[in-house]
């Protein structure tokens, strides 16, 4: 398998990168590869001086620092003028408080998830008011239609991101892939409406495992520690569907903004789902807030956002690999307090895939899967600094980074916005196997004889009968 090297842009202008963990790492080298730039137009700003061995590699100056609400003006002004650009892969650091900075400098920026400030996910404050619905209101609230700003994108890495894209085309592969494509939100909307999609998952079963087994008192993972601890102690979120009929107890409504989604009075890391992929076949897997679980149900909603014509219902269904399974079940264990070590897995990973698309259920067809097969194997040949999961996630920050040259002042912008035609002929090289798979699977199969549970027999598509009580 070679790897790609074809030249998606070229920029002039200077790349300022907060944050080199395991996805910073896994970035860079796709970006020397495939953006017509010099090591020299790159810095990379983090807080400690440790994971600097790609860095050195490739030739990219680096400054230890650690960015607060006092220090982060001061800190990235001087470095970013007009046409510069901005990489946000931190985690506690203010997306919205960088924004706004980039706009006033008119520089470039994106990031792959948001965040606030340290405190403010704390789970001590409402459960509304730590959710990444309430987060996205914040932030697209900076978009100023009519004037001209620099481009934004937020949101973009595998989910959310790649997910946006890879559900346009999964759409198309059910409406036989029809030349008259839906050019904007509304004619997406209306293509899923006529479908027949009442439920979205995105759907992903990662099977990576190190050398070394997991051991009591640490967490083990395949992508940033810190960023999956975080989110999964959010409370769960999802986007609510037209279609159901049994809203859960313990969930909260938001009264203001897209009012697409609704939230857990539960972390996600505590709320199990059932799903299914093509290679992994049925699995639990857990019910962790992401952007995409909003933004595609806001861009897919037909009607009054309260009470939509058509809307999915649409969220992550995530199994990591099994040791961060058992990170998770240690941590709930410990009321949610994190354990004291951990230990990113990549280069001591022998074996496994992660497993990645986006399941479409409740049309004619039943259920389709369409997404990546990238084993570690596989994501090693194509790019250093990388296992499966990493790659899904740096392919499309790179391809995001390549489109945003091109186009430098398109406003801000999520995944669902991007021309996923654009973008997924930059990311596919990267993805491993790409497929679609039919499937007759629904939440209920195999569940013919429980009666103790409290399932909607008559709708298999009901989110009752997804959730694992």
């Amino acid at each position: 398998m070679s790897p790609p090297t074809t030249r998606h842009a070229r920029f002039d202008g200077r790349i300022v990168m907060l944050g080199f963990g395991s996805i910073g790492q896994a970035v860079l080298p796709l970006l020397l590869r495939h953006i017509d730039m010099s090591s020299r137009q790159i810095e990379i700003l983090k807080p400690s001086g440790d994971g600097l061995e790609a860095a050195r590699e490739y030739g990219v100056a680096h400054t230890t620092v650690r960015l607060d609400r006092d220090n982060y003006r001061d800190v990235l002004a001087p470095r970013l003028r007009p046409g510069d650009f901005l990489l946000n892969l931190t985690v506690d650091i203010s997306s919205k408080a960088l924004i706004e900075l980039c706009l006033e400098r008119d520089c470039l920026y994106v990031d792959s998830s948001t965040e606030y400030w340290p405190g403010g996910f704390d789970r001590s404050r409402p459960a509304a008011e730590r959710t990444n619905c309430r987060l996205r209101e914040e932030v697209l609230a900076l978009r100023r239609p009519g004037t001209s700003q620099p481009t934004t994108l937020v949101t973009l890495g595998a989910n959310p991101g790649l997910v946006s894209f890879l559900l346009k085309q999964a759409l198309l592969d059910l409406a036989g892939n029809p030349a008259d494509k839906p050019v904007n939100a509304a004619g997406w909307a209306r293509l899923a409406q006529r479908l027949g999609v009442r439920v979205i998952h995105v759907a992903e079963h990662d099977t990576q495992v190190g050398k070394t087994p997991k051991r009591s008192g640490e967490f083990v993972n395949t992508w940033s520690i810190a960023g999956f601890i975080g989110e999964g102690l959010q409370p769960a979120e999802l986007g609510w569907g037209s279609h159901e009929r049994h809203f859960p107890p313990d969930a909260g409504r938001h009264e203001q903004g897209c009012r697409a989604a609704i939230y857990l009075q539960r972390p996600g890391a505590g709320t199990r789902v059932r799903s299914w992929t093509p290679l992994g076949g049925p699995y639990q897997g857990f019910l962790v807030t992401h952007a995409e679980s909003i933004s595609i149900a806001d861009h897919l909603t037909v009607g009054d956002p309260g009470q939509p014509a058509y809307r999915p219902t649409v969220h992550y269904a995530y199994h990591p690999c099994d040791d961060a399974v058992l990170s998770l079940h240690e941590l709930a264990g410990r009321e949610w307090r994190k354990q004291d070590k951990q230990r990113l897995l990549r280069d001591d990973i022998t074996a496994g895939r992660d497993e990645l698309g986006v399941l479409l259920m409740g049309h004619a067809r039943g259920a389709y899967w369409y997404g990546s097969q990238l084993s570690v194997e596989e994501a090693r040949q194509l790019c250093p600094y990388n296992n499966a999961t990493s790659l899904q996630v740096a392919a499309p920050i790179m391809a995001g980074m390549a489109w945003a040259m091109k186009h430098p002042q398109q406003g801000i912008l999520e995944p669902d916005d991007l021309p996923y035609d654009e973008m997924l002929p930059m990311i596919l090289p990267y993805l491993g196997t790409v497929t679609g798979v039919y499937s007759d699977w629904t939440p209920l199969a195999g569940r013919e004889s429980l009666f103790d549970e409290d399932l909607d027999r008559d709708d298999p598509w009901q989110f009752i009968n997804f959730r694992v009580s």
